[in-house]
Formats: C-alpha cells, structure tokens, sequence
C-alpha cells in the first residue's frame, strides 16, 4: 500500500510519522485555542440559573426566551439587519466597479489607488470612527441611520474591493472580448459575462460587507442614537449596566449567524473554483 506524504513549504511529511503526529497534535491545539472559547458560550446562553456560573445549575431556553421578548433586544436586531443590507447594497456595486477599474490600471498606479482604498483594513477602527463623527456631525448626519450606513459602507468597501478583485484575477479577459467581437454591448458583456463568471466573488464580497456591518460597535458608539442602538451595541451597552445571560444567548445567534455566513462564502469559494477554466493538457 502507497504511504500518504502531506505536502508543506519544507519539503515531505509521512504520514503516521512522529513528525506528521507533531504537526497533528500542534494543529489540534491551535484550533483548540481559537475555537474553544468561542463555544464556551453556547452552554452557557443555556444555563437555567439567573446568573453567569460553571458549572451549570440546569439546561433551559429562558433567556433565549427573554432575548426574543425584549422590545430593546428585538429593535436592536432590527436596526443591526437594515443598516447591514443597506451598507451591502451600497458597498457591493461600489467596490465591484471599483475592482474593475483597478483591474484596467498599470501595475504601478493599481498598487498606488488599492493601498489607498485599503487604508480602512488596517486603520484602527478608534481612529475612523473620531474622524468620521466630526466629519458627519456638522452635516447633521451623526444619530442617524444615513450616517451609520455611510460609516460603514467606508469600512465595508475594502472587503469586496479585495475579494473581487481575487475573481478578476483568474478571469480570461478573452470571453469578453469574444463578447464584445460579437456585438454585445459593454453593458451586455457586463451583464451576460462577466457577472456569471465573478458571481461567487460577488456574493462573497456582499457577504463579508453585510458580516462586517452587522457586527460592528466601535463606530456605532459615535454615530448611533437611541433610536439606532444596533444589536452589539445592545449587547456592549448590557455588559456595562447589568450582565445577563440574555447577551451569551444573543453572543450564541451571532456565532450562528456567522459560521452560516463564512460557510456560504466557503461553498461560493469551491463553486467559483469549479467554474475556472481548466488548463489544457499537455
């Protein structure tokens, strides 16, 4: 029978190996590490008790219950969603328009405009929401849903700029040109060409917009008013007043919600891979 060799940057890695064990058990213990505290919470949100405490005392849905009766916690959710899908209709078209125009660019000046749209990804989101509160307050667009949508369109852009981009990559520039050679129109090349074959990058960059508004909260505590509490300003604000096992259970549904995302953008992923244009054999 043919022995298994793994494949990393040093070389070959039998498997079954002391060495390939090594990198077993170290890789285990940095899921480990990663994953674990996360699903701490999900027990917890189900604690029958009326306070934080390990062990259990007993399994129940109250405070999932509770969560789901609460007018603050149900309008926090509310205003969470629409602030999202807003920021997603905004941020998708606007950083996809803006990939293609990078993809057309020189090399030196596409390195020079993505640096710059990229700025969000590494600016300490303190700094953004500062400057963007005195940026808005005089325009009457701070304590408003405008405003927020707005904020966070700015951070949401970089996501899909780059994720399109990473689809533009691996596209052959041919089939549009094949398009056009055959009378279509740039908007019906656009259209019946090159959406289809960036849709899994589309849908992954709206994904990543929607996941980074829905679960943002440093710039909703500059910008957002009582009537614009999102949800983990709901959840910071509770943590601060009074610490209930209301907010893990709200915690667990945004772990939820964000594993089906990622799982999403990993089945668009596979998806867009399989859509590639083989290489021909030799």
């Amino acid at each position: 029978m043919p022995s298994v060799r793994l494949q990393y940057s040093g070389g070959e890695l039998a498997v079954g190996t002391p060495k390939c064990a090594a990198l077993y058990a170290l890789c285990t213990a940095v899921f480990a590490f990663l994953i674990l505290p996360i699903l701490a919470i999900i027990p917890l949100s189900l604690n029958a008790g009326s306070f934080l405490s390990f062990p259990l005392s007993g399994f129940s849905t109250r405070w999932y219950q509770t969560l789901f009766a609460s007018p603050q916690w149900l309008a926090s959710f509310r205003n969470s969603l629409i602030i999202a899908c807003a920021t997603t209709m905004i941020a998708t078209p606007l950083g996809t328009l803006a990939a293609l125009g990078l993809s057309r660019m020189q090399p030196r000046a596409r390195v020079l405009i993505l640096t710059s749209l990229a700025v969000p990804l590494v600016m300490p989101v303190m700094i953004t929401a500062i400057g963007e509160y005195f940026l808005y307050a005089p325009h009457g667009l701070a304590n408003s849903f405008a405003g927020l949508v707005l904020a966070h369109t700015t951070l949401a852009i970089p996501y899909v700029l780059v994720v399109v981009q990473a689809s533009l990559e691996g596209l052959d520039k041919s089939l549009l040109r094949a398009g056009a050679s055959l009378g279509g129109s740039p908007s019906r090349v656009f259209v019946r060409i090159l959406v289809p074959l960036i849709l899994p990058g589309l849908v992954a960059g709206a994904v990543f917009a929607f996941m980074t508004s829905f679960d943002e909260t440093v710039i909703a505590l500059f910008l957002a008013g009582p009537d614009q509490r999102t949800l983990p300003l709901q959840m910071f604000d509770s943590v601060r007043e009074q610490l209930s096992p209301a907010i893990l259970a709200a915690a667990t549904l945004l772990v939820l919600l964000s594993t089906t995302l990622l799982g999403t953008v990993e089945i668009l992923r596979r998806w867009g891979r399989g859509l590639a244009p083989s290489e021909p054999s030799g």
